[in-house]
């Protein structure tokens, strides 16, 4: 195996790591199917199915056989992973900065436009995905239906074009999107509280038509993503 190909499935297990470090993937969830995560990562399913065994071997993922199983997460990131995940966000940090500012703004922008298209049948789905997101235990329940939230929302600005940027930004951010960052144990409380209230002051003025209060809402909710990926940054400096 050639240096650049030991240097790319390094690169790619530091990502992995990482993507557990910052809640892409919660303790006890399953990892996109082999094909779809090296699709996702931009590599070859080689380079990939070489991280995964990596990350196997040092104790953060399990392999399950059989028809329900593939590479799931064991764990939340130990302290010994703390360099892969130095090594990633410093590396790429300037680009996050720069990619979750462009997603308040796709999301401000989203928000207006719901707040001026929405339907009867919009907000009635806006408010049953708010209820199932106010229901949903903590971790990866909540962040699935999260994500079910943020898509009626997108749906109900009744923009393809908008909402194919929003869709295409996601992806080149997170590799499980639309699902959103998540956090660790350490963050996710608070986190998870300031979801709650902001989706329910997010929903109820799309609902109003209250088209700047949306944005502002929807902009200010977005910036969760920076909050959480500069607590991994801290938690991972500090250890």
């Amino acid at each position: 195996m050639t240096e650049t190909e030991d240097t790319l499935i390094d690169r790619i297990t530091d990502r992995l790591v990482t993507a557990v470090a910052i809640g892409e993937f919660l303790p006890g969830t399953r990892l996109p199917a082999e094909r779809d995560l090296a699709r996702s990562l931009g590599v070859g399913r080689t380079t990939t199915r070489a991280a995964l065994e990596r990350l196997v071997d040092r104790g953060i993922l399990q392999k399950q056989r059989g028809r329900t199983g593939g590479s799931f997460v064991r764990e939340e990131w130990p302290a010994s992973e703390s360099a892969a995940v130095t090594r990633w966000l410093e590396d790429q940090w300037p680009r996050l900065v720069d990619a979750t500012i462009a997603g308040t703004h796709l999301h401000g922008a989203i928000a207006r436009l719901a707040a001026l298209s929405r339907t009867t049948a919009d907000i009635d789905l806006m408010r049953s995905r708010l209820d199932d997101f106010l229901a949903a235990a903590s971790g990866a329940e909540r962040q699935r239906a999260d994500s079910l939230l943020h898509l009626s929302i997108i749906d109900a600005a009744h923009n393809e074009t908008l909402a194919s940027l929003v869709r295409e930004h996601e992806r080149s951010l997170s590799i499980v999107a639309p699902a959103h960052l998540w956090g660790d144990s350490e963050s996710r409380p608070a986190m998870e509280e300031r979801a709650a209230r902001e989706h329910a002051e997010l929903v109820d003025a799309i609902a109003q038509g209250r088209v700047e209060d949306a944005g502002r809402i929807a902009q200010h909710h977005v910036e969760i993503d920076l909050d959480l990926l500069a607590a991994a940054r801290r938690r991972a400096l500090a250890r």
